[in-house]
């Protein structure tokens, strides 16, 4: 059974940093190089927003406009954890954050229009992030 378990959520102040991980489980080591791992966030009374994420195979990643440049995701494929470095964080970016794994490749998460959660296989429990200003 696969799961994704997400820690490093909390409140910080505008300005400062937060570092999300997800501990991967379940998955054989070919279908682990198949997925690309990531992270959504939904805010209160808001749609989910595909956030980033970090195909396993290649390193290969993806990130919305609304974090280019402040965020980082790095994966390691040994211990199968996926991390997101989030850096000079708003109040914008305070919502639920959910890891999530889907197929990796042309036919995968990652369209021509985004990050896509309806092509997501599994998904996290959800760690909350709060930045006050």
């Amino acid at each position: 059974e696969v799961q994704l378990v997400e820690s490093g959520g909390g409140v910080v102040q505008a300005g400062g940093s937060l570092t999300l991980s997800c501990a991967a489980s379940g998955f054989t080591v070919d279908d682990f190089d198949d997925y690309a791992i990531g992270w959504f966030r939904q805010a209160p009374g808001k749609e989910r927003e595909g956030v980033s994420c970090i195909a396993s195979s290649d390193g290969t990643t993806y990130y919305a406009d609304s974090v280019k440049g402040r965020f980082t995701i790095s994966s390691d494929n040994v211990k199968n954890t996926v991390s997101l470095q989030m850096n000079s964080l708003k109040p914008e970016d305070t919502a639920v954050y959910y890891c999530a794994a889907g197929p990796a490749g042309p036919e995968g998460v990652v369209t021509s229009t985004g990050y896509d959660a309806e092509r997501v296989d599994y998904w996290g429990q959800g760690t909350q992030v709060t930045v006050s200003s």
